[in-house]
C-alpha cells in the first residue's frame, strides 16, 4: 500500500481531507482532480461543526487548528409576535458548535494538503471503471485514460464514482427547497431604532424563526472581511417560481429571477418578526440563492478499488447539521483503516463497515429532522418550553443529539 497510487475525484473539503490522509499514510502518489477552474475559497455559505465532533477531528488530524471560527452556545427557537419586533422565544436549548465559512474552512484543509500531492483544477471525470488488473481507471473528458491502484469519489451530490459503485442509489427530492444567504453583520446597525432590543443578533446564538410550513436557522460567521450573518430558510418552493429539481444550485448566487425575489421578499413579510425579516432583507442578490432539498443513501460505499467519501456516500439534508464533519470523519475512518490495513481489500472492507451505516443513519435522522421542521411542522406558537422539548425528543428518537455521531475508537 506505501507503494500505491490514490486519485481522489473532487477537491473541496472532502477531497483534502482524503489526500492529505493518503499522503500523510504513506501513498507513492496522490493526485486530485477537481472538475472547476475556479477559487473555490469564494464559496461564502457558513456551516457548523459540533464541539465534540471538531476535538475528535483536531486529534485526529483532519481539522488544521488556526481555522477561524465563531463560538455558538444556544439556539433560540422563536415565532412571530404582535408584541415584539424580534417575536417570542418558545424554547432555548444548549448549542455547543462553532461556525465556519465555507471558503475560509477550505483554504485551511487546502493548505494542509502536503506539497507531493498533486492538485488538478479543470479536470472533469466522466466515468470510473475496475481495472482488470487490479486497481481502477479514471476517464477524463478530454478522453484520457488514467490508472491508480485506489480512487476515491469525494465529488459530491453528482458523483461519478457512485455511478460505479452504487449505480441503482439516486438523489430523491424531498419537496422543498432551502434559501441561502449572508450579509456582513456590521449592516444590522441600519435597523436603527425600528428593531426591538431584545434581538439582537446575541452573538453566540443560533436563531431559528418557526413559521407553518417552514423554518429559518441564523447565525453568526467568520468572513474573510469580518463578521458576517448567515441564514438558511426552509420552506416549499413558489407553485410558478420556474425551478427546476435536478440540479442542487439551480439558482446559484446572483441568479435569483425577479420572481424568486418577490417570493422571498413576501415570505419574510407575512411570516417573520419584523427585525428578522428586515435583517435578511439586507442580503445582497449576489449573496442569495435556492438549492433544492435532496437526500440519498446508498446501499455500499465501496466497490473493488473505488471508494465513496462525503456527500458521493451519502446525501444528508443540512438540518443535521453534519455535512462537513462527516465528510472529515470519513478521512479520519480512512487514515485510520491505512494504519491497521495490510492491503487494500482490507482498507475498503474496514471503511465499509465503519462509514456505511454512520451514513444511513444521518440520512434517516435529517429525513425525519425535514419531517418535522418543514413538511408537517407543529403549532408553533402554542409550544412552550416542555412542548418544544418533548418535539425535539420526538425527531432524534433516540439520537443523542445534531451534529453528527461520535466516531469509535
Amino acid at each position: 500500500m506505501r507503494d500505491g497510487s490514490v486519485a481522489v475525484v473532487g477537491g473541496s473539503i472532502a477531497g483534502c481531507a482524503f489526500a492529505a490522509a493518503a499522503a500523510r499514510a504513506g501513498a507513492r502518489e496522490v493526485v486530485v482532480l477537481e472538475r472547476t477552474r475556479g477559487h473555490l475559497a469564494d464559496r461564502g455559505v457558513g456551516l457548523c461543526v459540533h464541539d465534540d465532533r471538531a476535538g475528535e477531528l483536531r486529534a485526529g488530524g483532519a481539522l488544521p487548528e488556526g481555522i477561524a471560527a465563531h463560538r455558538l452556545e444556544r439556539r433560540r427557537w422563536v415565532v412571530r409576535d404582535p408584541g415584539s419586533a424580534g417575536g417570542r422565544v418558545i424554547w432555548e436549548q444548549p448549542f455547543p458548535f462553532h461556525s465556519y465559512h465555507w471558503g475560509l474552512l477550505w483554504r485551511g484543509l487546502r493548505d494542509a494538503v502536503p506539497d507531493a500531492v498533486v492538485y488538478r483544477q479543470g479536470e472533469t471525470v466522466t466515468g470510473v471503471a475496475q481495472a482488470g488488473d487490479g486497481g481502477a481507471e479514471v476517464r477524463l473528458a478530454g478522453g484520457g485514460v488514467e490508472r491508480y491502484d485506489l480512487v476515491v469519489g469525494a465529488d459530491g451530490y453528482r458523483s461519478a464514482v457512485r455511478a460505479a459503485v452504487c449505480p441503482e442509489s439516486r438523489p430523491h427530492y424531498a419537496g422543498y427547497v432551502c434559501w441561502r444567504g449572508n450579509l456582513d453583520a456590521a449592516r444590522l446597525a441600519e435597523l436603527g431604532d425600528a428593531a426591538d432590543p431584545v434581538p439582537d443578533p446575541v452573538p453566540d446564538a443560533v436563531t431559528t424563526v418557526c413559521f407553518p410550513g417552514g423554518t429559518c436557522v441564523i447565525y453568526r460567521i467568520p468572513g474573510p472581511d469580518g463578521p458576517r450573518l448567515n441564514w438558511v430558510l426552509y420552506a416549499p418552493p413558489p407553485q410558478d417560481g420556474g425551478l427546476r429539481f435536478d440540479d442542487p444550485t439551480s439558482f446559484p448566487p446572483g441568479g435569483l429571477t425577479p420572481e424568486l425575489s418577490e417570493h422571498l421578499g413576501a415570505l419574510l413579510e407575512r411570516e417573520f418578526p419584523p427585525y428578522w425579516g428586515r435583517a435578511l432583507a439586507l442580503t445582497e442578490p449576489r449573496d442569495t440563492f435556492v438549492q433544492p432539498i435532496y437526500d440519498l443513501e446508498t446501499a455500499r460505499t465501496t466497490a473493488g478499488r473505488l471508494l465513496l467519501a462525503g456527500d458521493a456516500a451519502s446525501v444528508v439534508r443540512p438540518h443535521n447539521t453534519s455535512g462537513a464533519a462527516k465528510a472529515l470523519q470519513d478521512a479520519t475512518a480512512f487514515a485510520d483503516g491505512w494504519r491497521r490495513a495490510g492491503s487494500f481489500e482490507e482498507l475498503l472492507r474496514g471503511y465499509e463497515g465503519a462509514r456505511g451505516p454512520a451514513g444511513r443513519e444521518l440520512v434517516a435522522l435529517a429525513r425525519r429532522l425535514g419531517h418535522a421542521q418543514v413538511e408537517r411542522t407543529p403549532a408553533w406558537a402554542d409550544m412552550g418550553r416542555a412542548e418544544a422539548e418533548a418535539w425535539w425528543q420526538g425527531q432524534l428518537a433516540g439520537a443523542p443529539g445534531i451534529g453528527g455521531q461520535a466516531m469509535s475508537p
